[in-house]
């Protein structure tokens, strides 16, 4: 199956092939997510099988709408697809663009709506194994910390997001 998303072509937003999105570096809708516990937030180490940035630690949840769906109900979704986390509210906090190399002549060039979720009583976390390796808490100060010690560990979208938008995101 074909996934379609919104992406920009001659300055109009135009559904296209996410595989091809990438392998283009074309400028494209994106959402993510911060599941909150605290001042910890919840990380995923992403699937081998994914098609870039393999075994590597993102926030809760990123991905792509697809075409013609809101940025908010594809946030709910994706965190119920790939964590089985459902009823969170989400809060809308940011809107952040950046282009990063992801690999294997893969680029993202995204427009994210970035949502923050308070998640203080959540005791049932269930990854896809297709999509999610691991799980883990993480006070968020270590992790920014992690991602300048250790930044091949992480995703490039986690890393900027950390380095330059924690205010924006977190009101920190």
């Amino acid at each position: 199956m074909t996934t379609m998303i919104p992406a920009w072509v001659n300055g109009k937003l135009t559904p296209v092939e996410k595989l091809e999105v990438h392998q283009r570096g074309m400028r494209h809708k994106a959402i993510s997510v911060f599941v909150m516990r605290g001042r910890e937030t919840l990380i995923q180490r992403r699937a081998l099988g994914k098609y870039h940035t393999p075994g590597l630690w993102a926030n809760a949840c990123c991905t792509h709408p697809f075409w013609e769906e809101p940025a908010l109900t594809c946030a709910k979704r994706r965190l119920d697809e790939e964590l089985g986390i459902s009823g969170l509210r989400l809060d809308h906090r940011d809107q952040v663009e950046y282009r990063a190399d992801v690999g294997g002549g893969l680029t993202e060039h995204e427009l994210v709506e970035i949502y923050v979720a308070e998640a203080v009583a959540l005791t049932d976390v269930t990854p896809n194994p297709a999509e999610v390796m691991d799980t883990a808490w993480v006070d968020l100060s270590d992790l920014a910390r992690q991602t300048q010690t250790t930044p091949e560990r992480f995703t490039p979208w986690l890393r900027i997001y950390l380095a330059e938008h924690m205010d924006s995101i977190f009101n920190a």
